[in-house]
């Protein structure tokens, strides 16, 4: 008797799962809510994570143009205001400005001081500045001290270069109040 039991159960069990093939809309349903909210949870990070990537552009062309004016500054007698004699990837010209899909560059170059402003075209973008002072240490040597900014919020704001300041040989380097240092 309880062989036929179970020979009748398992013929149910058969019968049943090849009459429920498919989803009901309740599984469905709730495939689609999952989805949605992982997607909610997961778009905001990615949208971050683009503009960190855009943003990284203008950070790296400026530290770079900052090393080239320091070392340009070492052979010459002034920082140049031309982004031709800096010889910089995707920046180029004969000129002060240069441009890239995501920010515009503008140089400028004196005997003492060099600055550039990277300048965000898009909202979502924070912009950038970089700067260098030629000064005279305590020792009567002719030396650089350079500066990298960021804003503190995103947005098409004009930036502000980064001031120098020098007492008794020793260099001082400020941002501007809605920007934060990153480096030298």
């Amino acid at each position: 008797m309880r062989t036929e039991l179970q020979a009748k159960f398992i013929q149910f069990i058969n019968n049943r799962k090849q009459s429920e093939k498919g989803f009901t809309l309740v599984e469905l349903l709730v495939v689609i809510i999952i989805i949605g909210i992982l997607a909610a949870v997961a778009l905001p990070n990615f949208l971050n994570q683009n503009a960190k990537a855009k943003q990284s552009e203008a950070k790296q062309n400026v530290s770079a143009i900052n090393r080239v004016q320091t070392s340009l500054r070492t052979e010459k007698t002034a920082f140049t205001s031309t982004f031709d004699v800096l010889a910089i990837g995707a920046l180029a010209g004969n000129s002060d400005t240069a441009s890239t899909v995501n920010y515009t560059y503008t140089l400028t170059g004196t005997i003492d001081t060099a600055t550039v402003i990277a300048q965000s075209k898009d909202t979502s973008l924070k912009s950038y500045t970089g700067g260098n002072f030629r000064y005279t240490n305590t020792a009567s040597q002719s030396t650089v001290v350079s500066a990298v900014c960021e804003t503190l919020q995103p947005g098409t704001d004009t930036a502000v270069v980064p001031t120098f300041a020098e007492a008794a040989g020793v260099a001082t380097t400020t941002c501007g109040t809605a920007f934060t240092q990153l480096g030298t």
